[in-house]
């Protein structure tokens, strides 16, 4: 529920922190208005909004005042504009609504890069038709490989390509078409150039996969893609990070928590990327990085830290070293389940998924990483895999009471009623994402339309006490926007609504893309929202996000975003008014 917020206190509050003096009217001695100084001026004022502050009152205002990059006060318009000076810039917002700035709590990558664009194809025709473009443009013999923000629920035949398909447009190029980041495509010739033949042994934590005649489909699975040596991404520089971060500033997004992989490069290297931007006064995005830990044993752990030199909890308001992410069960294909996949994915009720590690294993690992105090966050998608990290993080947590508290569940796509209690005890938090929008007939092939109807169970998640911070897992649906939609009505990308039950309110939804970040990251006290005091991190949009039809919500349009009162972007066309 919003409720309009009490401006005349808010602003008494809030300039009396600023100013660090005893405001008239805002208490006091009785002769104070004689002699308490002038308020002190903001740096810019912003009235004639619909602010949606998400404080805990989830207040409105219609304006505010920044200062030193931070909020200084929240309230009316008439009240604020009490803190112009003769250098305040002021900006009327037309009455746009304004909301924090939005997060992406679980992102890899931005979309795009210089492979071959499957983004926009809508069936297998018009995929296969792209890679015939690439194949006349490049020469006989090369490698081609595709980017891999698509996924094929969004072709009508809601299927991946086949191998005779590949090898009718790319008969004499090795191809590898990247299909999210845990599987690939390959076609004969690629297949042949990296000597994977139905004789190669399965991988442990992959999967080779094979048809009903035990003929190669390209399909690599996981660590499976461990067999195709590719040559080197073009280098990840100080350009590139800051093209990405102003595909997110026009998204309305201010803060990112990037955990383990991002871009195809290591996490050490972008935060020297980071480094530099900073440096240079270019950075217009906040930061949370996590070590990546795809590793089963502790002396691997002890030589991903050593070589990162990056210890936990080092950086600033920028950029924090959060933790560390460790992996359990694949994606959609290997989700670690205590059911059987739906037939013919469950190979006649004997497949279950793919874990990754054994307990033992994860144990190891977590329990170096903790003893340098690193928080820990997993990859678990299915209730098995939820298991086996419930039995390590206890048997921890009993050794040392409190040992794992924050840290994090990354996806938690199936998770039992008989689990929510043994999650809460241990103090641990979840990180969702909107896979099903996108995935969901795919899914519900592969688990069963039952099973796919709960996958992150969002409304059961917050009814049993649980605070959801939202992400992407992009470089699919980046839009947070779009994310919030799924949220609230549970619609999928071409496939209808999966788990009505599900829907979360717009106020639920919106904090997860908020005040939820900054809680998950112990930030509440200084970003997240639109409170005195705060980072002045924030976004204007072009529709009252409150009050919109549902539908339209996906097609939000960002006006403006600004990152400690900076405004890092403005869409084309959009102009403020200068008076009150």
């Amino acid at each position: 529920m919003l409720v309009p917020r009490r401006s005349a206190l808010a602003i008494c509050v809030a300039a009396s922190i600023a100013s660090l003096v005893v405001i008239p009217g805002c208490g006091g001695s009785g002769d104070a208005a004689s002699t308490a100084p002038a308020v002190e001026a903001a740096d810019a004022v912003y009235t004639n909004a619909k602010v949606v502050t998400v404080d805990d009152k989830n207040s409105l205002a219609e304006a505010f005042a920044v200062k030193d990059g931070r909020f200084m006060a929240v309230g009316s318009s008439a009240d604020v504009s009490k803190l112009v000076g003769p250098s305040t810039k002021v900006v009327n917002m037309g009455g746009r609504t304004v909301l924090p700035g939005l997060v992406d709590g679980h992102i890899h990558d931005a979309g795009g890069g210089p492979n071959i664009d499957l983004s926009k194809t809508r069936s297998i025709a018009e995929l296969l038709d792209a890679i015939r473009v690439a194949v006349a443009a490049a020469p006989a013999g090369k490698l081609l490989e595709s980017n891999p923000d698509w996924y094929h629920a969004q072709l009508n035949e809601r299927r991946m390509p086949t191998l005779a398909e590949l090898d009718s447009v790319a008969p004499n190029n090795p191809l590898v078409v990247h299909r999210g980041g845990l599987t690939s495509i390959l076609n004969s010739a690629a297949l042949a150039q990296f000597n994977i033949t139905a004789a190669t042994p399965q991988p442990v934590g992959g999967i080779i996969d094979k048809d009903g005649n035990g003929n190669l489909t390209g399909v690599l699975i996981n660590a499976a893609q461990n067999l195709v040596t590719l040559p080197p991404a073009p280098a990840f520089d100080a350009a590139a990070l800051a093209t990405w971060q102003s595909k997110l500033n026009a998204l309305g997004v201010t803060s990112v928590r990037v955990p383990g992989s991002f871009t195809g490069s290591d996490v050490p290297t972008v935060y020297g990327l980071i480094r530099q931007l900073q440096k240079d006064g270019k950075l217009n995005l906040r930061f949370q990085l996590l070590l990546d830990s795809r590793v089963n044993t502790a002396a691997k752990a002890q030589a991903i830290r050593t070589a990162a030199k990056l210890p936990a909890g080092s950086g600033d308001d920028w950029v924090r070293i959060w933790g560390v992410k460790t992996y359990i069960d694949g994606g959609f294909e290997g989700g670690f389940m205590t059911q059987p996949y739906a037939e013919p994915y469950g190979k006649g009720g004997t497949y279950y998924g793919l874990p990754l590690v054994t307990a033992q294993e994860h144990k190891d690992v977590v329990s170096d990483w903790a003893a340098s105090n690193y928080r820990v966050a997993v990859h678990v998608v299915g209730d098995a895999a939820l298991d086996l990290v419930l039995g390590v993080w206890e048997q921890l947590d009993q050794a040392k009471p409190g040992a794992v508290k924050g840290w994090t569940i990354e996806h938690a796509f199936v998770v039992r009623p008989d689990q929510y209690a043994r999650l809460r005890a241990l103090g641990v938090k979840l990180s969702v994402q909107t896979h099903l929008y996108y995935a969901a007939p795919v899914i519900a092939q592969q688990w069963g339309r039952a099973r796919t109807e709960q996958v992150t169970p969002v409304k059961t998640f917050m009814d049993e006490g649980f605070t959801l911070t939202g992400g992407s897992d992009s470089p699919l649906v980046l839009n947070p926007f779009v994310s919030m939609y799924h949220f609230i009505t549970r619609d999928t990308i071409n496939d209808g609504v999966y788990g009505a039950d599900q829907r979360i309110d717009r106020v639920a939804a919106l904090r997860m893309y908020t005040i939820n970040f900054a809680k998950l990251n112990n930030e509440a006290a200084s970003k997240g929202s639109i409170e005195a005091g705060k980072f002045a991190d924030f976004v204007a949009i072009g529709s009252d996000f409150m009050t919109i039809p549902e539908a339209e919500i996906k097609n939000v349009k960002v006006a403006a975003t600004y990152v400690s009162g900076r405004e890092v972007y403005k869409a084309d066309g959009v102009q403020f008014g200068t008076a009150p």
